[in-house]
């Protein structure tokens, strides 16, 4: 993990620059790309300089005008670096792409203080750059816990700026396997239904009349005896468990989801007689995120991933087919 010098910026402003904001201004600059939220951040603490003078944000530029920018040095991030299990697919100077296995937590939080995807990124990350000021990976989109699969971390802000991009506007192909309780009729089809947090259960999501909007497209793979089919899911939007409230709501929950599903309990009398044999392999939700696709930030050429099926959703998978 590199501890970078501060960087430094001199720029004289063109008729192009006139009654411009200084944090637009900044934050548009190609060779700077950091976020319009960062600059500000840096300007309010005294490392922009408008014509030598300390400028607040909303200053509107003038011809002439001469813009200092001192970036610091990142800050270390409190977090002890840990080896933590995940795969690379891919790495460069901007990215890793990464397969989370299942059982992992994606950031720190209350009763997740160690063992997290973010403390085994900056263990095997050696060439930080910083995001946001801070010595850390930019992640720039979750999977739940139990949730394998797929995911991309920026090693610097305009890495990650360039990718959070891509996912806000909803540009990124996401991909996800998921096995469900129900044969499913037809063989495609889409749920266009708005999410927000439950109105009882806070920790939980619904699909909720006043909630974003969120669409989830699918398509039948296959059918499996025991009252199981596999879907491929594509997402349009990124809703907090979307693919899971959809399906749930949709009358066919993943199979071991214990929230939005029927839990342990619920397996046998779903599948019926004849499938006993599953029951011990159903330890998680069984959804994969297998493909991402995304403009690369530094080549900003269309680079596509696809993560195998982790060993346990796999075993169900021969299991199944070993029924029929």
């Amino acid at each position: 993990m590199t501890h970078e010098s501060p960087r430094q910026f001199s720029l004289v402003t063109s008729e192009a620059g006139r009654d411009v904001r200084l944090d637009l201004f900044l934050s548009g600059h190609p060779s700077i790309g950091l976020t319009r939220s960062r600059i500000q951040s840096l300007i309010s603490q005294g490392n922009v300089r408008v014509n030598g003078r300390l400028s607040k944000p909303s200053h509107k530029l003038r011809p002439g005008d001469r813009v200092f920018l001192h970036i610091p040095p990142p800050e270390p991030l409190l977090i002890e670096p840990e080896t933590v299990p995940f795969d690379i697919l891919s790495e460069d100077e901007a990215i890793i792409v990464l397969s989370k296995p299942p059982g992992v937590v994606v950031h720190p939080a209350p009763g997740h203080s160690s063992g997290t995807l973010v403390h085994g990124l900056l263990a095997h990350a050696k060439d930080l750059s910083g995001i946001g000021g801070v010595l850390r990976p930019g992640i720039v989109h979750r999977l739940d816990k139990d949730t394998s699969g797929l995911m991309v971390a920026a090693k610097h802000d305009a890495a990650h700026t360039h990718l959070a991009r891509q996912f806000k506007q909803g540009e990124v192909k996401k991909e996800y396997l998921a096995l469900v309780h129900g044969p499913v009729q037809g063989e495609r089809g889409e749920i266009d239904l708005p999410i927000a947090r439950h109105p009882q259960r806070r920790k939980e999501m619904a699909v909720v009349g006043h909630g974003r909007r969120a669409l989830t497209l699918w398509h039948k793979i296959e059918e499996f005896k025991p009252g199981i089919s596999l879907l491929s899911i594509t997402l349009r939007t990124g809703r907090t468990h979307q693919i899971r409230v959809h399906l749930s709501h949709m009358g066919h929950p993943v199979v071991g989801d214990p929230v939005y599903g029927y839990g342990r309990r619920g397996l046998q009398k779903r599948m019926g007689k004849g499938a006993e044999s599953l029951i011990p392999l159903i330890r998680r939700q069984l959804l994969h995120a297998r493909r991402l696709g995304f403009m690369h930030p530094v080549s900003n050429q269309y680079v596509e991933y696809e993560a195998p099926l982790p060993e346990d959703m796999a075993a169900v998978l021969e299991a199944l087919r070993s029924l029929d």
